[in-house]
């Protein structure tokens, strides 16, 4: 999927249902959102909270019929063999392991220990190692964030995820200097036809699908409120029949 005619877009789920009206609209490949799935239960992002449901999540869409990404921030756990353990029990086709903790840079050696464990034990599932240099505005530069991207590729890593608001030049020396698919998130500085251009492979909505469906709930109730009549909106039947048709006649 990362060596398409177009970037593979990549949106990002926060439970069930949002996943099964991502698979009906098309899209061969769901992610997960490690904000929306902490946000959704009332957990704190990017502080391991948001182990347990992650891991319920993951299992439930196991039966998805298109390849599934796992956001596991980093992995929640220091020990790269516990990392390792916990992917080699998702059913998964790929996951994110970001270099920060606590909104901090961890040191690279140790991040790159961490790939490495995970690659060793699970060489099928596509590790996209993330590079918070840029969204942690910590050592956000090229030079910084090319040498930790490397040191995670010589890792293992399958591809590299830099978010944050890059620009042009940026992202296309990213996409130059780096030997495996680049990923960047979903901006609006940059469209998904200007992103091809400049050389990423796999574009990620990140939290944004998320924090939309937010705006867009308040915002049906607000015009409710303000006397105006009820949107169009998917059936209850088809979203009940996405759910029944996973779990099976069972």
């Amino acid at each position: 999927m990362h060596r398409g005619p177009v970037p593979l877009l990549l949106p990002n789920a926060w439970d069930v249902a949002s996943a099964l009206a991502l698979v009906a609209d098309g899209h061969p490949a769901v992610g997960t959102t490690s904000l929306g799935v902490a946000a959704a239960a009332g957990l704190p992002d990017a502080t391991r909270a948001g182990r347990a449901r992650t891991v319920e999540l993951a299992a439930r869409l196991a039966d998805l019929p298109v390849a599934v990404t796992v956001d596991l921030e980093d992995g929640f756990s220091d020990d790269p063999a516990e990392v390792a353990e916990l992917v080699g029990q998702l059913p998964v086709a790929g996951v994110n392991l970001e270099d920060s903790t606590a909104g901090r840079l961890v040191d690279p050696a140790r991040h790159a220990a961490r790939v490495a464990a995970v690659k060793q034990a699970c060489p099928t599932v596509f590790l996209n190692a993330r590079v918070d240099t840029w969204w942690l505005g910590e050592q956000a530069g090229l030079t910084a964030t090319v040498a930790r991207a490397e040191r995670y590729v010589a890792a293992g890593a399958d591809g590299v995820f830099v978010p944050g608001r890059l620009t042009a030049a940026e992202i296309g020396t990213l996409t130059r200097e780096l030997p495996v698919p680049v990923n960047v998130l979903a901006t609006a500085d940059h469209p998904l036809p200007r992103l091809a251009d400049l050389g990423v492979r796999r574009v990620s909505t990140g939290s944004l699908l998320f924090r939309a469906s937010l705006d867009a709930a308040v915002a049906v109730a607000r015009a409710l409120r303000d006397g105006q009549p009820a949107p169009p909106a998917t059936s209850y039947a088809e979203v009940d029949a996405r759910s029944a048709a996973l779990d099976g006649p069972g």
